[in-house]
């Protein structure tokens, strides 16, 4: 019972945690777009902060929650000084003030995962097997979200921000009726660096440990075509209810997250990851023949794979450097995770995919969405080829 209960609350807290972010982060390009009039990189340097935030995450955590404060006060802290600076950012019209609060607002929200994450991991008992049904709660945390601003027809405004800053109030008291999570003192004098995390990165002495975090990162450069334009494209063509039809890849989340563990313990690491981006080559082929053909239901159909895709490429990803990490630098190695995939690959997702937009925006203001999809399709392509070369089978058993 008492473990019922402490599933219940970790189930909430992620759905929580990820209604804040769908909120806003999906329509985000949209609204910049076509409220703002942002260029597509002003677009992608938005998305770019929540990936400079991610780099930056790792130091907040290691420093503060790994060995001074409980991680669920850290967390309800980040959360009240996050709807506060969501508030502000409504307000915003200037390019470069709107960048500035929203990079502060980013460092306060992305150190939010990884706490989630290691809160979670550290109060279940099997975390293999029922770490990612506490997580999918967090998907369908992210539907709500999307479902809501869509039907409400807000997506071109700064509403989505007002949603997720009071949403995130809420978030700063669910966060303090968490299961508590204690740090661990230590009673040797530690050096500045070892405060800062540096002892996670030992954990790269491992070969497979160093390729899992460097083909994390690569993975994540052209999801960052996915997350900062795929609502502005879809709008662009016209099509209905885009974020509720963009939900439908954590629809598919949901189910996949359900059924990982039994996928996970026949496939190990790498087919998991191997999977993953075999799938985001077809949502990137499916997304190219679409705006070349016209068939809208192509983009319909390449969305659900989104789901899939992060299902096996990031939660593989999170429950590996939980098993390598020991006890005392969990929350450290979840953030090192969080500055592979968000910092440094959605980083320059971010930054290139704003690069491409610009170069193939006509002068009539439309744009050649054939060759924008056909970058991150190639990309993968390399990536996944490169990455099945590399990790050999033997370091992709389970540990």
């Amino acid at each position: 019972m008492k473990n019922t209960k402490k599933k219940m609350q970790l189930s909430l807290m992620m759905f929580i945690q990820y209604f804040i972010w769908g909120s806003w982060y999906v329509v985000m390009g949209t609204y910049l777009r076509e409220t703002l009039n942002f260029s597509g990189q002003q677009i992608g340097f938005a998305y770019l902060t929540a990936a400079i935030a991610s780099i930056v995450s790792p130091f907040i955590v290691g420093m503060i929650a790994d060995r001074y404060f409980s991680a669920n006060r850290v967390m309800a802290f980040l959360n009240i000084i996050g709807a506060f600076l969501l508030i502000w950012i409504s307000k915003i019209e200037s390019p470069n003030l709107f960048l500035g609060i929203l990079l502060l607002y980013t460092i306060c929200y992305m150190p939010t995962t990884a706490l989630a994450n290691s809160i979670s991991l550290d109060n279940l008992d099997n975390p293999e097997g029922e770490f990612s049904r506490v997580r999918l709660l967090g998907s369908i945390g992210w539907i709500v979200a999307g479902l809501l601003v869509s039907f409400l027809k807000i997506e071109h405004l700064s509403s989505p921000f007002l949603i997720a800053a009071g949403i995130s109030i809420f978030g700063f008291f669910m966060a303090l009726m968490l299961p508590y999570k204690a740090p661990v003192k230590k009673k040797e004098k530690e050096t500045f660096f070892q405060i800062l995390g540096s002892d996670a990165l030992g954990l790269f002495k491992k070969k497979s440990f160093s390729l899992i975090l460097i083909f994390s990162a690569l993975g994540c450069i052209p999801l960052g075509f996915y997350d900062s334009f795929t609502n502005m494209f879809m709008n662009n063509l016209n099509l209905a209810y885009p974020a509720a039809a963009m939900s439908s890849g954590q629809a598919a989340e949901i189910v996949f997250l359900f059924t990982f563990p039994f996928f996970f313990s026949k496939l190990g690491y790498k087919k998991s990851f191997s999977a993953a981006m075999i799938a985001w080559v077809f949502l990137y082929g499916l997304f190219t023949l679409g705006s070349s053909t016209g068939l809208s239901e192509l983009i319909y159909i390449a969305l659900p794979l989104h789901g899939f895709c992060f299902t096996f490429f990031f939660v593989t990803g999170q429950l590996y450097v939980d098993a390598q990490a020991p006890r005392n630098l969990r929350n450290s190695a979840q953030g090192l995770i969080a500055f592979a995939t968000y910092g440094v690959g959605k980083g320059m997702g971010a930054i290139i995919s704003g690069k491409v937009v610009d170069i193939n925006t006509l002068s009539d203001g439309s744009f050649n969405w054939v060759y924008i999809w056909g970058v991150p399709l190639i990309m993968m392509i390399i990536i996944l080829v490169s990455f099945l070369m590399l990790f050999k089978n033997g370091e992709s058993s389970k540990i």
